[in-house]
């Protein structure tokens, strides 16, 4: 199959302007495949050449303007179109298209819990093509007319309106002008709510073995939506654009969600069957604004060409989180949880040598291959970053100025970072050219240093910096409390402008040295951030007397770095996790440490002698939470400690007799989550069997339910479990997206080292191999979830380097692979402090 370059779209573009597809789909012609039926009407400028893309599994006919075309000239993915005159055109073609298990085209799910089944198309980048055929660029936006015929029990969603006719198909409203890959369907026998706001139709929808879930948090989910879309109105000038607001929680989803304008796509993960914490479903709020904020910076105006994806994903991440933070009361805290969980995946992927600018050079996407490597740390968390620095520096006012200008001018059209630019500085005086250019086109995380110093009675702070962007910060200066010397005062906070290496003046501070100096205090820029001597003592002594909640997640997150870059010891940072979790109030922040704690630190960073110690450490932490939530009045911070207590634990005793018991005491319930968490732990450690799992699945047979004993199948520490997981991952390509990354996230196991030794040179060329198969979804899941991450040593290493210039995966599969190795590399490092 051929990818589209950027040369091709751009030629392809000046010859064609596509006015009008209307799509037919049949999904009741069998299980493999679907009938699609296209029209296409488009016209050419000049005479000329061109092709259009589909991957179907027979292509039956095609006529352009009446005549046929011979179907054998279908090359990969592209049917030429030549001799085309300057005018009108039409071009139909039929085809049988195949249904996906890898959530990418027209994905098919059957639920186990009741067989019902479920179709739904995701068409990013390159998947329009598995669906119906496309000229599939974003800046060829055209109206779509859906039709679709579908089994009799059946509800059909579509980005408009949608309607069942007398003969049974059911038809969509046509669609305002849009681009190819914002194109959906969903069908099924939905489980539908639906209310009105606004004059417009709103509906949530799910399988219907999960309807009693969805019901449960259908206000829930819809007073989010409607606050959101009411916040977005004070906010945007321009209305919202599309006939109906539609959210659709989808099985075996890739993502967590996709902006398809009217019909938004979620993982169907967000209709929790069991409890979960707020900070669980703050995400799910911020995922529903995100996606939301699409349907004008996306939808409404579309990025050009993939190098400007960022236009797209770093505007919806930030009002994501903004929007939350402002519109919902229940949800006030939302940039601690960005600080300690997204941003640090900024960080992480900025410091990898796969880093690239948040708007790169166009000559670095040439295609869409490379395109898909970018949607990533860089291209979410650091760009809503940037952004938020970018608000900080020009002021909310001017920049929603500047937004609003840009969508009048780009409606129902497609936009470049150069016109995103000129639009935002028709609202101010400030030099966004310049900071766009230090902001956006370079790459690597800042680092910013405090040094004070003492002359007389005076503290004079100076900021060094590393790196040559322009930041405004905040500085948190703070004193110990008199009363109660655990905790810490704020003296002052100062706001500086850095500009130049080195940094401006000292500045002074007044009154006695502090105990703790704090850049960037507020988080509102992005860069990383380290201590002075005495305020790294006195972070490590009494982080959890720091008052505020974001400040205390930006020193968690210096903390975290430090321990990546080879600057404090793994174990300084579990022993500081242990003396101030306890007391820690905010619960993104717990859960945020505990998950590097636990995934990163005991699993990679301690060398494997000292694991026990690290893993007895987090069971002695998660304890002291536990009998801190007798009382009942932190759900979310006991359900956090239980969690963490499970997948710590090295003795199989307590955590069987929880699930014996089918409680922990004092609550929680042990629901179908934890239940599988519990056997997956004692599945690594061999305290369970084939005929326990099969017992557990019979209670639980939905999809969880499936997944869970995938995942517990290949932990089991027997030569014959790792063999037939292997196989199933590698051999076969019956696994659908979800049932792969689960068996691949249970096959590898830190226990189980010694079992596991002859996998790690075999992963290389059979992950290679499956990549080049199964396409990009697979690849990536492999290089994700089925890489050896915990085969720490410099010959696992060498291997991997050596497999990369000597082998030639797929771009999805090397970028994977990059990015492991160099934390692996990490993780080797960490090792000899």
């Amino acid at each position: 199959m051929s990818v589209l370059t950027r040369d091709e779209a751009q030629t392809r573009a000046q010859l064609l302007d596509v006015q009008h597809y209307a799509v037919e789909l049949d999904l009741t012609t069998g299980d493999d495949t679907f009938a699609s039926a296209t029209v296409i009407r488009f016209t050419t400028r000049t005479t000329g050449d061109t092709f259009v893309e589909l991957k179907p599994e027979t292509l039956h006919s095609a006529t352009l303007d009446g005549t046929p075309l011979d179907p054998t000239a279908l090359t990969g993915n592209r049917l030429p179109l030549t001799g085309l005159t300057a005018g009108e055109h039409e071009l139909r073609i039929e085809a049988a298209m195949r249904y996906s298990r890898t959530g990418e085209g027209m994905h098919r799910f059957t639920d186990p819990t009741d067989g019902a089944t479920y179709v739904y198309t995701q068409l990013f980048m390159e998947d329009v093509q598995r669906v119906f055929p496309a000229f599939d660029q974003p800046d060829l936006k055209a109206v779509f007319e859906m039709t679709v015929r579908a089994p009799e029990d059946w509800t059909v969603l579509s980005n408009g309106i949608t309607e069942q006719q007398p003969d049974g198909r059911w038809t969509a409203a046509p669609t305002p002008l849009l681009s190819t890959y914002l194109v959906c369907v969903a069908a099924g026998p939905w489980h539908s709510v639906r209310t009105e706001h606004a004059g417009l139709p709103f509906g949530i929808h799910c399988r219907r073995s999960l309807a009693p879930h969805l019901d449960a948090d259908a206000d829930e989910i819809l007073d989010v939506t409607k606050a959101c879309f009411d916040r977005f109105h004070t906010m945007f000038e321009e209305p919202y654009p599309f006939d109906s607001y539609d959210q659709a929680f989808v099985p075996e989803f890739n993502a967590s969600a996709m902006e398809n304008p009217g019909l938004v796509t979620f993982s169907d993960e967000f209709v929790y069957r069991s409890a979960v914490t707020d900070t669980e479903r703050q995400t799910r709020a911020m995922v529903i604004a995100h996606e939301m904020a699409h349907m004008w910076f996306g939808d409404l105006v579309t990025l050009r060409w993939w190098d400007d994806i960022w236009l797209n994903e770093s505007f919806a991440e930030y009002m994501g989180y903004q929007t939350i933070n402002d519109a919902t009361r229940r949800f006030p805290d939302t940039w601690v949880d960005f600080a300690v969980s997204r941003k640090a995946w900024g960080y992480d992927a900025d410091q990898r040598p796969s880093t690239h600018p948040v708007a790169p050079d166009p000559a670095a996407v040439p295609d869409t291959a490379s395109a898909l490597l970018n949607f990533d740390g860089i291209s979410y968390a650091k760009g809503a970053s940037a952004l938020r620095q970018l608000v900080t520096w020009m002021g909310e006012k001017d920049f929603l100025a500047g937004i609003n200008v840009h969508f009048a001018r780009h409606k129902f059209g497609n936009a470049t970072l150069a016109d995103f630019i000129d639009n935002l500085a028709t609202a101010t005086d400030r030099d966004v050219h310049g900071w766009a250019e230090r902001w956006l086109r370079t790459t690597g995380v800042d680092t910013l240093t405090p040094e004070l110093g003492r002359e007389d009675t005076r503290t004079t702070l100076t900021i060094r910096r590393e790196g040559n962007r322009p930041h405004r910060v905040t500085v948190g200066v703070y004193d110990r409390d008199l009363i109660d010397g655990r905790r810490l005062v704020l003296r002052e906070r100062i706001e500086l402008d850095i500009t130049d290496t080195p940094a401006d003046e000292p500045v002074e501070l007044p009154g006695p040295r502090p105990a703790l100096v704090v850049l960037n205090d507020g988080d509102l820029t992005y860069a990383k951030i380290r201590l002075d001597p005495d305020s790294l003592e006195t972070a490590l002594r009494g982080l959890s007397g720091i008052p505020d909640a974001l400040t205390r997640a930006l020193v968690w997150n210096t903390l975290r770095d430090m321990v990546r870059d080879g600057e404090l010891a793994p174990d300084d940072y579990l022993h500081t996790a242990h003396a101030h979790l306890p007391e820690e109030t905010d619960l993104a922040i717990v859960q945020g440490v505990l998950a590097f704690a636990r995934n990163q630190i005991a699993d990679r960073y301690v060398p494997a002698d000292q694991r026990p110690a690290a893993l007895a450490l987090l069971t002695s932490l998660a304890r002291d939470l536990i009998r801190r939530t007798e009382d009942g009045s932190a759900p979310g911070l006991r359900l956090t400690a239980v969690r963490t207590f499970i997948s710590s634990a090295t003795q199989p005793d307590t955590i069987a007799a929880w699930l014996t018991e089918g409680t922990v005491p004092g609550g929680p319930e042990t629901d179908p989550e934890l239940r599988w968490r519990i056997l997956a732990r004692l599945a690594v450690l061999g305290a369970v069997d084939e005929t326990a799992l099969d017992k557990e699945l019979a209670r639980d047979p939905s999809a969880t339910g499936q997944e869970g004993a995938a995942r517990c199948r290949a932990a089991l520490p027997t030569a014959e479990a790792k063999a037939a997981a292997w196989s199933r991952l590698f051999d076969s390509d019956d696994l659908s997206n979800y049932l792969f990354a689960a068996t691949a996230q249970g096959f590898w196991q830190p226990e189980q080292a010694e079992l596991l030794q002859e996998y790690v040179p075999r992963f290389y060329p059979a992950a290679t191999a499956l990549g080049a198969r199964r396409g990009p979804a697979i690849a990536e899941a492999a290089g994700r979830h089925a890489f050896p991450a915990y085969a720490i040593d410099p010959d696992a290493l060498a291997l991997g380097h050596t497999h990369l210039t000597t082998a030639d995966p797929t771009p999805a599969l090397h970028r994977k692979l990059v990015d492991q190795l160099d934390d692996l590399a990490r993780a080797l490092r960490a090792r000899t402090l």
